[in-house]
């Protein structure tokens, strides 16, 4: 019996919730945006990536395992903190966060080295993203934050390419968007 797919559902997940969010640290949104972008991270980025996750788990894949459901998680976490628990949360705590999150996305880099091309390149966009974002409030630069913003639409638009190539692919039959070969 053949299984699905989970990464696509995984990556749409992350992509998506990814650039809304993005948009707000980049100043293309406002910040009253954001209801809307802890919304998609509960459901989108939450819930379906933590789901996908455990269906790559079934699969057998290690990597799509960790990746999103640590991810899944990220939403739910930051979800979660934006809504009920940020109030009184020094910035340079919040910067922290990031940061921790970005040594986790440089770890699951190295482990890209073995894949294709595609997942490489999100990961290689997610990391210095994460910390550009967390030395925002631990400095008090507001434009690290907006240069965070503009490295999570970079993510978010490799990470929609990587969903939408594995999906088109699968459907067709052959390689219609390329990857990138592992190494």
């Amino acid at each position: 019996m053949k299984l699905a797919n989970p990464a696509p559902l995984g990556l749409f997940g992350f992509a998506l919730t990814t650039w809304l969010l993005s948009l707000v640290n980049a100043g293309f949104l406002p910040g009253t945006s954001v209801p809307l972008v802890l919304a998609m991270a509960f459901a989108y980025g939450g819930t379906a990536q933590f789901f996908a996750g455990l269906m790559e788990m079934a699969n057998g894949n290690t990597f799509g395992f960790v990746a999103f459901c640590s991810y899944g998680a990220f939403w739910w976490s930051f979800a979660l903190f934006a809504k009920f628990f940020g109030d009184g949360v020094p910035g340079a705590a919040v910067g922290w966060y990031l940061i921790v999150w970005g040594a986790f996305t440089f770890a699951m880099w190295i482990g890209t080295f073995a894949l294709n091309r595609a997942l490489f390149l999100i990961f290689l966009a997610l990391w210095p993203t994460f910390f550009l974002l967390g030395m925002g409030p631990i400095t008090g630069n507001a434009e690290l934050t907006t240069l965070g913003g503009y490295g999570g639409l970079i993510t978010a638009l490799l990470a929609f390419y990587l969903g939408a190539a594995e999906i088109i692919n699968e459907a067709h039959g052959r390689t219609v968007l390329p990857v990138g070969a592992r190494s």
